[in-house]
């Protein structure tokens, strides 16, 4: 993938990729084992919000192999522009790349969540794409890591051998593990949100209407208002600003 275009919104490099291509593009890429390591992150207005106040994360994107836009105001903003962006939501991709991989034998790492989840995750896989290679999962303890538990959690990965390791730890705890994993271990590694806990059924996605009309925000805040109002209302706006600022610097 490292030959796909790449374009800047509010500062950050966003990949310009036809939805439909991506996830060919990603088995292709784990499964060769000749990446020397990756990260790839799904970004959405959220994840540029958390960078205008956080230097560390806005690295962190700065530097990755790939940010994808999942998130329809990233590519609103460049609906106009000569490199337009085309969504490219987590939870579909999660389940295309688990439906395409059967065929380039691709073998699956997951992380994050609870292991309760975990194991729905697993079953509804193997359900739902039968030939699955879910080679292992493993929930980090709820609580900073000690070296013991990263050294722990990195011999889970590695002895499980696996292609792609998928992060869903929420942001931006998912993108500074993905890209640990990736640069440390050189390993393929995609923090993929919410993907986890929708593909498992643990969370209700948003009716296909609501994502046409730009509003799986307002469907998910009002799902969980109390834990998501100050990541959508105050989020959304800093994203806007951080827009228009980078508008202005070109």
């Amino acid at each position: 993938m490292h030959h796909l275009k790449k374009r800047q919104v509010a500062g950050l490099p966003l990949t310009v990729t036809a939805p439909a291509d991506v996830a060919k593009l990603i088995c292709e890429t784990a499964s060769q084992r000749q990446h020397g390591g990756q990260d790839i992150h799904l970004i959405n207005a959220y994840s540029v919000a958390l960078t205008e106040s956080d230097s560390f994360y806005r690295r962190c994107l700065e530097e990755a192999s790939h940010n994808l836009p999942d998130g329809r105001p990233l590519a609103w903003v460049t609906k106009l522009s000569s490199a337009p962006l085309n969504q490219v939501r987590g939870p579909a991709l999660f389940e295309k790349v688990i439906d395409l991989g059967r065929q380039h034998g691709v073998r699956h790492f997951l992380l994050g969540s609870t292991p309760e989840t975990l194991d729905l995750l697993e079953a509804a896989l193997k359900h739902r794409y039968p030939g699955v290679k879910v080679v292992g999962k493993y929930s980090p303890p709820f609580r900073s890591l000690s070296a013991r538990d990263i050294e722990y959690q990195d011999t889970q990965i590695l002895n499980a051998d696996a292609d792609i390791v998928w992060v869903g730890l929420g942001t931006p705890k998912q993108d500074l593990e993905a890209r640990r994993l990736a640069r440390d271990k050189g390993l393929y590694a995609i923090a993929v949100g919410a993907a986890f806990d929708f593909s498992a059924g643990t969370k209700k996605e948003a009716p296909r209407w609501v994502g046409n009309l730009g509003l799986e925000w307002l469907f998910r805040f009002a799902s969980e208002p109390r834990r998501l109002w100050r990541r959508y209302l105050i989020g959304n706006l800093v994203f806007i600003r951080a827009v228009a600022k980078g508008a202005t610097q070109k």
